[in-house]
């Protein structure tokens, strides 16, 4: 095993997706309460795209839409994802239900999933996200 480097890391700092469309992403982020704190114009080879980072509490999402030449590659792109992001919830069973009867979301799991993670186990499900990001609900159970 190498030698641990010496750097401190406090906790996630945001995690970045991205979208193909990004009003549409942002509107979808915001029905979880997400609010856009932060939007700025980014240039890349030549030509300008989009940046808002969206906050609820101390969690933030980079959501970054490229430059219209890029974009393509963005939406054929296989690899280079996040994987998921998971959101850590009081009450999965709730949110669940919350989500199931909105309609409007596509849920990857027919109810929630336990694991026997932590002390007592947690239980999660994913939904997915305008441009095919994963997002996962967890409770960790007390």
């Amino acid at each position: 095993m190498e030698d641990q480097l010496s750097i401190s890391i406090n906790k996630l700092q945001h995690a970045g997706i991205p979208v193909t469309d990004i009003t549409r992403s942002a509107a979808f982020y915001s029905r979880f309460g997400f609010k856009n704190v932060m939007q700025s114009p980014f240039t890349f080879d030549g030509e300008t795209g989009t940046c808002i980072m969206m906050q609820l509490k101390d969690i933030i999402i980079e959501l970054y839409q490229m430059p219209a030449k890029q974009l393509e590659e963005i939406k054929s792109r296989k690899n280079g994802h996040v994987d998921h992001i998971a959101f850590d919830v009081d009450d999965v069973d709730a949110v669940f239900k919350t989500l199931k009867a909105d309609g409007t979301i596509k849920i990857l799991e027919n109810a929630p999933v336990f694991l026997p993670f932590w002390k007592n186990g947690c239980k999660y499900f994913n939904i997915q996200g305008p441009d095919g990001e994963v997002l996962e609900f967890n409770e960790i159970i007390k």
